[in-house]
């Protein structure tokens, strides 16, 4: 999880579950979620767990990503090697930096955002989230308010998307509109040794079936996924066609559509039901909850295979293959 150990220890304390269970905090940060699922799915092929619950939490409203990234308070060690000091590029430029670097276009990105927006609000109409949401009851100045979906899905067009500015440099494509909302979110995925989740009566909706991380260079860290997949989709034997869903993280329309066409993912196979520039990327959540939503999607759709992957802060890409039971 990407949140601090006291406020995880907190969590488990309110969820009831008993002080005796051990807590692990681990930040690998856009990949925290899935990360966590990684750690527990290790643990249980080599007989350490037999059950886990791994999951994120990030609240991006309240977090201060701009004081990461400041140069000036950078030592003079790091300032004086340039690839320590491209990993503290703020995302926004690098992500202009792939616009430069592989020569994208403006009206492209936009009108993959005004795509990942209709298609959540589609999920949304259709009440697909319904089984990937659980709803909660929070109190607002004093009111009592449910949640049960994802509220940062709007209507919007390729026209309106064109009129925004850019927001990191004067010349780049990289806005408000084609960037990750900053979203407030938690998730959490329940892993278990095959023989004990039917022991205690669990439905087996999927199994998680490998892990893979591949770092790049920091100053383009948004093409991670591309070095990532591949490693996935060659440690398990498969290639990209026998893939049914893709759950690629939305940080950026740049580097999300500069890794699906360098990869040759059909777009139809690519977040059918919105991504984070419709619902939001909170950090240590992502992972986790890309694993409820594909899920959900491949038992909609009747299909069995389905990867999720992400770039990462400081230059890597994970991925990860869940198939349908």
């Amino acid at each position: 999880m990407a949140a601090g150990h006291i406020s995880s220890r907190v969590a488990q304390a309110l969820a009831n579950i008993p002080m005796k269970i051990p807590l692990q905090v681990l930040n690998r940060q856009c990949s925290s979620g899935i990360q966590a699922c990684a750690v527990v799915f290790n643990a249980i092929k080599n007989g350490e767990y037999d059950i886990g619950i791994a999951g994120g939490v990030e609240s991006m409203s309240t977090g201060d990503m701009g004081g990461i990234f400041d140069l000036e308070k950078a030592s003079k060690n790091v300032l004086q090697n340039e690839t320590a000091t491209n990993c503290l590029l703020p995302m926004g430029v690098i992500s202009d930096n792939i616009c430069s670097e592989y020569k994208l276009n403006r009206q492209k990105l936009d009108q993959f955002s005004v795509d990942s927006h209709n298609k959540a609000l589609k999920s949304l109409k259709e009440g697909w989230y319904k089984d990937e949401i659980l709803p909660i009851t929070v109190n607002i100045d004093g009111k009592d308010v449910v949640v049960d979906k994802d509220d940062g899905a709007r209507e919007t067009t390729l026209e309106s998307l064109s009129k925004l500015k850019p927001s990191f440099n004067k010349n780049g494509l990289t806005t408000a509109g084609n960037s990750s909302q900053l979203t407030d979110g938690a998730a959490v995925v329940v892993l278990a040794r095959r023989s004990v989740a039917k022991q205690l009566g669990l439905t087996i909706l999927a199994k998680f079936s490998g892990f893979a991380v591949e770092g790049c260079k920091p100053e383009l860290m948004g093409i991670g996924p591309i070095y990532a997949i591949p490693r996935l989709l060659k440690r398990l034997d498969l290639k990209v066609e026998d893939i049914d869903v893709w759950e690629l993280n939305e940080a950026f329309a740049s580097q999300c559509t500069f890794c699906v066409d360098y990869l040759k993912i059909p777009y139809e196979k690519v977040n059918p039901r919105g991504g984070a520039i419709a619902i939001g990327h909170p950090l240590g959540c992502t992972g986790a909850r890309q694993v409820s939503t594909l899920i959900s999607e491949l038992k909609r759709t009747k299909k069995s295979k389905g990867v999720i992957s992400m770039c990462i802060g400081t230059g890597m890409g994970a991925a990860a293959l869940i198939e349908l039971e």
